[in-house]
């Protein structure tokens, strides 16, 4: 069973060093090597002068290679551009206490008017309950509906039509801010 954490920086911890456990595993050509100093006795012939180079020799070209890792090592080069910095445990604080607002949860009943697609409009609704209380604005928590019906459908022998009941919806709960 693989577990699996909730925090990207920890996810993304665990990629990067996966891909480089793999770069390091299944890495390419290896370092070129010397060769092993001789040891003991040593011949003593003939030495032949070291040949003459004209030119030193040329470091090794690192060839593009268009495979996997490569393109792994790319987009590891460009992470640090992609994610956002982290911020500190103050600055999260800060945040956290610009967000909250002191607030309070008042009940009363307040119908919801009508919007332009037909659709009840709640958030009206939620603000007049909240004004009435002394507050500025509120957010719905919880709504109730009742479906209301004219005097001719109690009329014995009348079949129901589509316009004769409308279903109205009331805020019974809000959570008021100042």
């Amino acid at each position: 069973m693989m577990l699996r954490s909730g925090n990207p920086v920890l996810r993304l911890g665990r990629l990067i060093f996966s891909a480089l456990s793999v770069l390091l595993v299944a890495g390419g050509t290896g370092w070129p090597q010397s060769a092993p100093p001789a040891l003991g006795l040593q011949e003593q012939g003939p030495q032949a002068a070291p040949a003459p180079s004209t030119a030193p020799p040329s470091p090794p070209v690192h060839e593009e290679n268009p495979g996997l890792i490569n393109e792994m090592g790319k987009l590891f080069d460009k992470l640090p551009s992609i994610l956002p910095p982290i911020k500190s445990p103050s600055e999260t604080m800060n945040d956290l206490s610009r967000l909250a607002k002191p607030s309070t949860v008042v009940s009363g009943r307040v119908a919801c008017p009508a919007s332009s697609n037909g659709a009840p409009d709640c958030k009206l609704a939620a603000d007049k309950l909240c004004q009435s209380k002394g507050y500025t604005e509120g957010k719905s928590l919880n709504a109730d509906s009742a479906e209301k019906c004219s005097a001719k459908v109690l009329i014995p022998g009348r079949q129901r039509k589509p316009d004769d009941c409308r279903t109205d919806t009331f805020v019974t709960s809000a959570l008021c801010q100042n």
